[in-house]
């Protein structure tokens, strides 16, 4: 099936609540992420999250999906146009 290399942006209010369940759904989807950097920005209560993924435009609509629907947590993507295949190991 066809990938497609894009950015995942996370906004969080109030990380301390939610956190937990943000990491738990990005690392069920860590197969189509290659990076991930965070910032926390304690004095406004707010985290950032970036994310380099590749993956089908069914997994990344999956898990933006459940990340958009935690209280708090803002999402947004952007993929390139350009499809990538997935590539097979023959032993």
């Amino acid at each position: 099936m066809d990938k497609r290399i894009g950015v995942v942006g996370i906004v969080i209010d109030e990380p301390k609540h939610v956190v937990d369940k943000i990491n738990a759904i990005i690392s069920s989807y860590s197969h189509i992420v290659i990076g991930r950097m965070g910032i926390p920005r304690h004095d406004a209560n707010v985290g950032v999250i970036a994310l380099i993924i590749e993956g089908t435009t069914d997994e990344v609509g999956a898990m933006t999906g459940k990340l958009g629907n935690i209280p708090g947590v803002t999402v947004k993507s952007a993929l390139t146009a350009k499809k990538t295949q997935e590539e097979f190991i023959h032993d």
